[in-house]
């Protein structure tokens, strides 16, 4: 149970982890060798400034679910399968949380993301 005394966000956050898998930095290589989608939801200067995600597919977060919708016209082709594996990024691993969620809200059926985002996966020396 949840702090109510917890900022509002916090309390999200709480309620969404508990309802998406969260996949591990160390375990990321062994999701995309299975076939997971990785997406990189970083803004385009986190990820000039930090480098990219080898092997992830870069999608901005105000056309996430858009592009992820298995039911959308503006999916990205070959995304059409809501039982894929899709496992998300984001810096620090808490807007790739809210997105999860969404997608799950939407149809999607095995959406993750990765605890401590970019920066936790980096800091691997990966």
């Amino acid at each position: 149970m949840s702090d109510p005394d917890a900022p509002a966000i916090d309390r999200l956050l709480v309620e969404c982890r508990r309802r998406i898998d969260r996949v591990e930095p160390a375990d990321l290589a062994r999701e995309m060798a299975a076939g997971a989608l990785v997406v990189d939801l970083r803004p385009s200067e986190q990820r000039s400034a930090d480098g990219p995600l080898p092997g992830a597919v870069v999608i901005d977060r105000n056309v996430l679910e858009w592009r992820l919708d298995p039911t959308s016209p503006h999916r990205l082709p070959g995304n059409d399968d809501p039982d894929r594996r899709v496992v998300l990024v984001c810096n620090e691993g808490y807007g790739s949380t809210l997105a999860a969620y969404t997608l799950v809200q939407l149809g999607l059926r095995d959406v993750a993301d990765l605890v401590g985002g970019f920066q936790a996966w980096s800091a691997l020396g990966r």
